[in-house]
């Protein structure tokens, strides 16, 4: 196991950095992604106008934000996947990339979800 010791200021930038890199990869190589992002910027003033407390913003932008996360999460698993197996197609590889797929469904949906009953409880009720 790796040290959980004291992390100073280089090894919190490096960890920075990793990330970063981690975003930029994902926007590069995964369309789905890139179009999660622009909706996601789009949504910000959206969520800005509809939101009437900051409870309602943090909902609306979280919940997409959200998305955002669940789908770098399913491309890890889909490069790990893809590393392991190769051009080898495997039952169990298929079941995990389909997982992933559905984490990423369920997610969209919640957004949706939390916007919808924003929108009605602001416009509609």
């Amino acid at each position: 196991m790796a040290d959980s010791g004291f992390r100073g200021p280089k090894e919190l930038i490096r960890a920075g950095r990793w990330s970063i890199q981690g975003l930029l990869a994902t926007y590069r190589h995964e369309a789905s992604f890139r179009l999660e992002v622009w909706l996601f910027v789009l949504a910000i003033p959206l969520a800005i106008w509809l939101a009437e407390s900051s409870m309602q913003l943090l909902m609306l932008l979280g919940s997409a934000w959200l998305v955002l996360v669940v789908e770098i999460l399913n491309s890890a698993l889909e490069a790990i996947v893809d590393l392991v197996c190769g051009d080898e197609r495997h039952k169990l590889a298929g079941q995990a990339k389909d997982m992933g797929s559905a984490a990423v469904m369920m997610t969209s949906i919640l957004t949706v979800a939390t916007w919808a009953v924003v929108i009605y409880q602001n416009h509609f009720s």
